[in-house]
Parts: structure tokens; sequence; C-alpha cells
């Protein structure tokens, strides 16, 4: 059983510091030790579940980290304001620089 890594490390925030978790085996680590007793609900399972499957080969490391990030959401350890770093894509030149909108009528 081999780590895997996730697409973009997620970072948490406990009473005690921040973390940074980058594999599979780090958020089932972190899932055991410290997550909050009264976060361990239906989304924990489903993190603790997805990191398993990902380190045995039947799902992606991406998977992996969505459901982490989900179960990290859910207990309140993740920054309001901070994305996953998948969605890090800028909208702000969706318009070529030559497109004149002067002549519309």
């Amino acid at each position: 059983m081999n780590d895997v890594r996730f697409p973009g490390p997620v970072t948490l925030e406990f009473s005690t510091g921040s973390r940074n978790v980058t594999s599979s085996f780090e958020a089932l680590e972190c899932l055991d030790q410290q997550w909050p007793d009264w976060a361990r609900g239906r989304s924990w399972r489903a993190a603790l579940r997805a990191c398993r499957d990902a380190l045995d080969g039947w799902r992606s490391a991406r998977d992996a980290r969505k459901a982490f990030l989900k179960a990290a959401k859910r207990a309140g350890l993740v920054p309001s304001g901070r994305q996953p770093a998948h969605a890090k894509a800028s909208v702000i030149n969706v318009l070529r620089p030559e497109t004149s909108f002067s002549g519309w009528q």
C-alpha cells in the first residue's frame, strides 16, 4: 500500500495551529488523531472511506481530497475565503483586449 498524494494541499486550522494535509495517509492520520469528536459524522466517515479506498487503489486522489475537504468544511476547520487548489482559476481575462463595445447600439 503506497501513499497517494493529493492534487493540492488542504490547509486546516485547529485551535493549536494550522496543518497542511497533502496525502491520503496524512488525511487518515488527521481524521483519526486531530478531528473533533463532535464532527465525526457522515462526512467524516465518507472521508475515511475515500482515503482508505485511495490507498487501496479503488479511488483517485482527487476523490479522496474532495471527501476530506468536505468533511473539513463541515467541521469548520477550513478558513473561510480559502479555495481548493483546483478552483483557483481566474475569470478576469474572459474578453479579448481588442473587443470593443463602442459600436454597439
